[in-house]
């Protein structure tokens, strides 16, 4: 019977730290939910931090998968950087080992974008384990908009497009969005590569009651990595102009809820130096699961004026907990929230300060989008494995 392999390079890799990022989610979810459907015909690998590649230690693996979860639900680390010392002992017991092969075909899974940019390593990958690939994709957002990203960020995400695009059998991408974006790479690359939409799963909010502060002020979250294409200044002026035009009891809080990314110096600047939004925004970062979803569920609604967005996770999970939406209007965020967000221009502040003072003030635009909530049905990552298992079926014919 022919192997299913699924690469956790990038959780391996996380093993310093105490929160997850979107992918880190994406790809726990993969290795939970694939191992739901294979079982012990699935198969983990890695590309070590050292380097090296190969399969892990069944028994390895998944105790590491354990303890990141578990670090995910603590409020005990706060989000801090764990040693290099307390981590050695993880980075042992994951180092890879060289398996023969299984007969026939094998598929490789590869969710993240860890590695892509070395298509070499991957070749080398794929012969070694005799393999197909199927990779995921989760936005095309670096070439598109090479200014919200990282200096030489679209150079890299050019060389990862072009991996998937001459190496991969199949592709899974997380919108429509993404695969209109992903769908020249393929035509240019003029060969036959199966294309699969499958939104991303919404997670299970953890059981916390919903946050209040003591002044009793309604407030709003803002989720998301703090970098420019996530828009954090529009927010941020339009709280410095209500706490200059109201009285301080009438302003709502603003919880800004994510790490700090890069390019983001305008934004750190008026976090930590602007005197007009002292009490009334509020930074978290290594925010844990039970505190995320406690704020998510007191908050008067999730707001996410970003430029571009690959998939609307935090609109879901939003969504998914009966907490109202205020979000740009990308096909993107469409797809995760249907019709039931507020969809506003990311430039509108007009526009979005209207929309929070109405959530603030539980008004009509509150109100009817409480009422649409009932027609929201959440992506459930059952479905989006079924599509994968469909896709690895494919490639194992």
């Amino acid at each position: 019977m022919s192997a299913v392999i699924l690469d956790i390079s990038r959780l391996i890799s996380r093993v310093h730290y105490s929160t997850p990022s979107g992918v880190d989610r994406v790809e726990m979810a993969y290795a939970r939910g694939m191992l739901a459907h294979y079982g012990d015909d699935l198969a983990f690998a890695a590309v070590h931090p050292t380097g090296l590649y190969g399969r892990l230690l069944r028994k390895a693996a998944l105790a590491y998968l354990d303890e990141l979860e578990r670090r995910w639900m603590s409020e005990e680390s706060g989000g801090a950087r764990k040693s290099v010392i307390s981590s050695l002992p993880w980075m042992a017991a994951l180092w890879p080992r060289r398996v023969r092969p299984a007969g026939g075909k094998s598929v490789y899974v590869q969710v993240s974008p860890h590695h892509l940019t070395r298509q070499d390593l991957i070749r080398r990958i794929l012969a070694r384990e005799n393999a197909r690939y199927l990779c995921m994709i989760h936005d095309l957002i670096p070439i598109e908009f090479p200014e919200y990203a990282r200096p030489n960020g679209a150079d890299l995400h050019r060389k990862r497009m072009a991996t998937v695009a001459a190496l991969a059998d199949g592709v899974i991408v997380n919108s429509a969005a993404t695969g209109a974006s992903f769908a020249p790479w393929i035509a240019r690359s003029g060969r036959d590569i199966a294309m699969h939409v499958a939104l991303l799963g919404t997670e299970s909010m953890a059981e916390a009651p919903p946050a209040v502060w003591a002044d009793g002020r309604p407030y709003f979250v803002c989720i998301g990595t703090i970098e420019p294409r996530k828009n954090h200044l529009l927010l941020l002026h339009l709280w410095r102009h209500l706490a200059e035009t109201l009285p301080p009891a009438q302003v709502p809080r603003l919880v800004v809820i994510g790490r700090r990314g890069w390019e983001n110096e305008q934004v750190i600047d008026m976090l930590e130096r602007c005197p007009a939004l002292k009490g009334h925004v509020e930074e978290l970062n290594g925010c844990p699961d039970t505190q995320i979803a406690g704020l998510l569920r007191g908050a008067r609604a999730l707001l996410l004026p970003s430029f571009a967005e690959g998939y609307g996770m935090p609109v879901a999970e939003a969504l998914s907990v009966g907490t109202p939406v205020v979000c740009s209007d990308l096909p993107a965020l469409r797809e995760a929230g249907g019709d039931v967000p507020d969809y506003l221009d990311p430039l509108d502040g007009p526009g979005w300060k209207t929309a929070i003072l109405d959530h603030a003030g539980g008004g009509a635009l509150h109100q009817v989008q409480q009422q649409r909530m009932a027609s929201w049905h959440n992506p459930s990552w059952a479905r989006h494995m079924e599509i994968v298992a469909e896709a690895i079926a494919r490639l194992q014919r």
